[in-house]
């Protein structure tokens, strides 16, 4: 093993606690995993990922090309004839690739920057600023955590996710230069354990599992009676329709796999560095949502759940693109709750969103017209923090959207609204669908309405602005340079 691969970079002379800069900071405490404390080797340079990082990063696609050659040189796949030259290849190449990438690969902490250089050909090198850190995650596919590694995601606004990717090292050095790297933002000393954290909610296996099960059931109650009707019609149609009905159980089995075991053991905790999940079977991840780059909040009530009141939450962070499915170039959806009650959704709403609780409305009669299916359920409120709107008959969904967030307001109103004197209003936030709609509203309201909410909106943005002033003039001197400005809410009305 190569001295030092296995323990976090230390900080140099640039590390010192900064007093003036830790003021107003949540003070952190004893957390479940205690850092190492520091030692002199700790300014000592570059260091190198975990030795085993290549059999990590190319073990999967190796074990793979490995199990197709076995079955074809078994016979399994066709007539066997010996071995082929490109079944040995491959995984040579592949495993060679990743041991030249851990080769060319090296870290370290040089003063308020971490900094990562990668690459043979062309050689790449990333400095990200410790005071513009977002979060530092931990994730441990199911090959790493076997061999009792884990890797560390560096995440900073505005940056792409891959950007700070430290894959891998060892566990415990993994959970120490979290610690560290969080100490550092906050300009604390290194030795500063994580904060503390606060375990909010807790999601049983068995109501994750039935929760898949009833999405499932819905799927089959299409399926069932469409085979039924074609066998009553045909019996020869019985063997036409096996193999889309082998396709349905496999597809159905894959999705129920997937979602469980991304899902499993879900729990969301409360830490002063922002709301922190924990999740997975056999590769775990611990991510960490900041609360300010929540921009919006969506709970999504599927027709089959709502007789056991269960509900899921989703938030749109602000991001870029990464391994988290981004729905938007400019957000990244993420679970918040993976099924729950109204009393869980409710905590965990007030930890992402405040205690913002609006009155909604209901639209005129007349939008019964427009909307006929979705009307009994479209409702839409709004105070001077945030907009809810609720949309949906089989799939109903909520949605928060923070006036701070608001990027735009807009008015629809198409040929049908227009004869029957409805609008749309639409407030738009980063991402592709962290949107609300106040739905087929009176013509008369909304006019008003887009007006009012781009103040409302344009307010709202003022004292945030206010309040992340010290975080600003934090990040600034940690990074010689000024903070921006915020630009102003645009307000747009258009017509099809």
């Amino acid at each position: 093993m190569i001295p030092g691969s296995d323990q976090p970079a230390g900080a140099g002379p640039g590390h010192a606690a900064n007093p003036g800069s830790a003021a107003g900071v949540t003070p952190v405490g004893t957390g479940r995993d205690q850092p190492v404390s520091p030692g002199p080797d700790h300014s000592e340079g570059w260091r190198r990922l975990h030795p085993l990082s290549p059999l990590v990063r190319s073990g999967r696609g190796v074990l793979a090309v490995l199990a197709v050659a076995g079955l074809s040189t078994s016979g399994a796949l066709g007539q066997a004839s010996g071995q082929r030259w490109y079944e040995v290849a491959v995984p040579v190449v592949a495993a060679g690739a990743a041991v030249v990438n851990w080769l060319v690969t090296r870290w370290k902490i040089d003063g308020a920057t971490l900094r990562i250089e990668t690459g043979l050909l062309r050689r790449d090198s990333r400095q990200l600023p410790l005071a513009r850190i977002q979060a530092v995650d931990l994730v441990r596919p199911f090959l790493a955590r076997m061999l009792g590694l884990a890797e560390l995601k560096v995440r900073l606004a505005g940056a792409p996710e891959g950007d700070g990717r430290l894959a891998y090292l060892t566990e415990p050095a993994a959970v120490t230069l979290r610690a560290r790297l969080l100490a550092a933002h906050y300009g604390l000393d290194p030795a500063t354990p994580e904060p503390t954290e606060q375990i909010m909610v807790t999601v049983p296996a068995g109501r994750l599992i039935g929760s898949v099960l009833l999405l499932t059931v819905g799927l089959a109650a299409v399926a069932v009676p469409a085979g039924v009707l074609l066998v009553a019609y045909s019996p020869a149609g019985l063997f036409a329709a096996a193999a889309p009905l082998l396709w349905w159980v496999l597809i159905s089995g894959s999705l129920l796999w997937q979602r469980v075991s991304s899902q499993y053991g879900f729990t969301v905790a409360a830490s002063p560095d922002g709301v922190r999940i924990r999740r997975g079977l056999l590769g775990t991840v611990a991510e960490t949502i900041p609360v300010a780059r929540v921009q919006a909040v969506r709970m999504i009530e599927p027709v089959l759940w709502r007789p056991l009141r269960w509900r899921r939450l989703e938030v749109d962070v602000a991001g870029s693109e990464g391994h988290d499915h981004p729905e938007g170039g400019a957000s990244v959806r993420k679970a918040l709750l993976a099924v729950g009650p109204q009393d869980e959704a409710r905590l965990l709403l007030r930890l992402a969103l405040g205690d913002a609780a609006p009155t909604l409305t209901k639209p005129p009669r007349r939008a019964w017209w427009k909307a006929a299916l979705s009307y009994h359920y479209l409702a839409a409120g709004h105070d001077d923090s945030v907009a809810v709107t609720v949309t949906g008959r089989i799939r109903r969904v909520t949605m928060w959207v923070p006036l701070a967030k608001t990027q735009s307001v807009r008015l629809v109103q198409g040929p049908w609204q227009r004869k029957l004197r409805l609008a749309t209003v639409h407030l738009d936030a980063a991402g592709k669908h962290a949107h609300a709609e106040f739905a087929q509203r009176s013509y008369s309201e909304a006019r008003p309405l887009v007006d009012e909410l781009a103040a409302l909106s344009r307010s709202a943005r003022r004292r945030a602005g206010l309040l992340a002033v010290p975080q600003q003039v934090h990040q600034a001197a940690g990074e010689g340079q000024a903070a921006t400005a915020v630009s102003p809410v645009n307000a747009a009305q258009s017509e099809a």
